[in-house]
């Protein structure tokens, strides 16, 4: 992405159009602090810097975009504006590549650190849209970070993408609807600054972010990390690209 670019791109496959949101570069505190509701021990916070801006997707890849690339639709869910879901980590990267030569330029997955920061939006809370996400601002079950409270409705499979508002940057479902695939091996986050980190260069797991349908708002934070084996599909797990 250019210096200089500010403006969203967008593109067309086999009249499917899909934007991509300029993130401007910068520096923020990845992770979370001890106080945060729901915070786990692979969070511990530290600061990063993001050299160059980049582009991300404005919404997870829908079920259309990915059958028009593939030409095959593999979700649980079907619904052309609904996210992909049971696509395994090596499926999205194939998705990537293949759909930057179909549009003559290079897609990716976001880093952990690309992710996280286009999540926060320049927010320091939980959730860019505070210390609290409730079911009414994102595709989750719940909005309590307390396991044994009383589900407060179930979506039960998953929502149309920019179902909900977007984050400060432009971003839709950060937060909720799927899991997210990023780019990294799962690994303990490096002691102190880190600049451009793209993860160990080896590993077991690959990470996702953002929570999905089924879970409480506390595993929607901005800092929650998970992981499974690459070759995971599930109704739970889509992606969103890079550039």
């Amino acid at each position: 992405m250019p210096s200089d670019a500010s403006q969203p791109r967008t593109f067309t496959v086999q009249g499917v159009a899909f934007k991509l949101v300029p993130i401007p570069a910068g520096s923020f505190t990845m992770g979370s602090p001890e106080d945060e509701a729901g915070r786990e021990k692979e969070e511990a916070p530290h600061p990063v810097t993001l050299s160059k801006p980049f582009y991300m997707g404005e919404t997870p890849v829908t079920q259309e975009l990915y059958q028009a690339v593939m030409g095959v639709n593999p979700a649980k869910f079907p619904g052309p504006k609904r996210p992909v879901e049971h696509v395994s980590w090596t499926e999205a990267n194939e998705f990537c590549a293949k759909l930057g030569e179909l549009c003559g330029a290079r897609f990716s997955l976001p880093t952990e650190a690309q992710w996280e920061y286009a999540c926060r939006a320049g927010t320091q809370t939980a959730f860019s849209t505070g210390a609290e996400l409730d079911v009414k601002q994102a595709h989750i079950e719940r909005a309590t970070a307390d396991e044994s409270a009383k589900t407060e409705h179930d979506p039960g499979e998953t929502a149309d993408v920019a179902s909900y508002k977007p984050n400060p940057w432009g971003l839709y479902d950060m937060h909720g609807n799927v899991w997210e695939w990023c780019l990294d091996y799962f690994g303990a986050y490096p002691e102190g600054e880190a600049v451009d980190p793209v993860g160990p260069p080896a590993g077991k797991f690959r990470i996702s972010r953002g929570g999905a349908w089924r879970y409480r708002s506390a595993l929607a934070r901005a800092a929650l990390r998970r992981w499974y084996l690459p070759e995971t599909k599930h109704a739970i797990v889509g992606f969103r690209l890079t550039a």
